[in-house]
């Protein structure tokens, strides 16, 4: 064997080798990440079970009429304050604590519920949406190979998918909120000099004027007809993650509370 053949040969396994490393870190990683969440999710679940589970109102409040957080968040808010709510949507993954850091819009992309580095993040609130005080909830969320985080959003694109789970649940700190689905969307970050509709831009919606325009754009991308529509004074929830079947897409599922 030629002393070129040898070299090609080692190469070759120095490849496989290194890819195969990478393969089994990432899988390391996603089980570990997948163990995490299920243990949050059990902590949530055990402290629902403590408070009474359903028998509970959904919006508690104390003596001063001030509002109490639900049972289920509080050893989680003892733990992160930076939760601001759960999102599960039902026939998917997707069953996650939703952030917030207070210092940091994006903090989330890249870290876990424990604050340590994580490729993955976790769903998180939008800078310019307040659990308990905005009109419009954007949460963003990674699009994982894996998929975990919001891969699975991707199954709405089929417009039987939505008719089989047309509403899904997400809860603030304080209240258990459920939704239904007003359109599924396809769209992509934009540049800011670019003169059209951005659905992600929800600081320029306050009025009812803004706020009607707003559900219209968003119709108008709608991949298929929900029959659901918003009015001003409604809650909405927008669900987003990249959509890689054009540069810099995103797809976004939009919600109107009906609870």
């Amino acid at each position: 064997m030629s002393k070129t053949k040898k070299i090609l040969i080692a190469v070759s396994l120095l490849v496989l080798v290194f890819s195969l490393f990478s393969i089994a870190r990432t899988l390391l990683q996603d089980y570990a990440e997948q163990q995490k969440i299920k243990e949050l999710t059990k902590v949530r679940e055990d402290g629902s079970g403590k408070g009474g589970g359903d028998a509970i109102p959904s919006l508690l409040s104390n003596k001063a009429g001030k509002p109490v957080m639900l049972p289920e968040f509080r050893e989680l808010y003892e733990r992160n304050p930076d939760i601001v709510g759960w999102l599960q949507i039902d026939g998917t993954r997707i069953e996650y604590p939703v952030m917030q850091n207070p210092q940091d819009a994006e903090y989330y992309l890249n870290h876990d519920f424990d604050k340590k580095e994580n490729k993955g993040g976790l769903p998180f609130l939008d800078a310019h949406s307040r659990a308990n005080g905005s009109g419009i909830l954007l949460i963003h969320g990674h699009h994982m190979k894996s998929g975990w985080m919001f891969k699975d959003l991707m199954k709405y694109k089929n417009e039987n998918f939505y008719k089989e789970h047309a509403t899904f649940q997400f809860s603030t700190l304080y209240e258990k909120e459920k939704y239904e689905i007003v359109a599924v969307t396809l769209s992509q970050v934009y540049r800011k000099s670019d003169d059209v509709f951005k659905y992600y831009q929800i600081e320029n919606v306050s009025t009812p004027a803004e706020f009607d325009s707003y559900v219209q754009n968003i119709k108008k991308l709608a991949l298929y007809d929900t029959g659901v529509t918003a009015r001003y004074g409604d809650k909405l929830v927008v669900l987003s993650t990249c959509e890689y079947s054009t540069e810099n897409g995103r797809l976004a599922v939009v919600a109107r509370k009906i609870n």
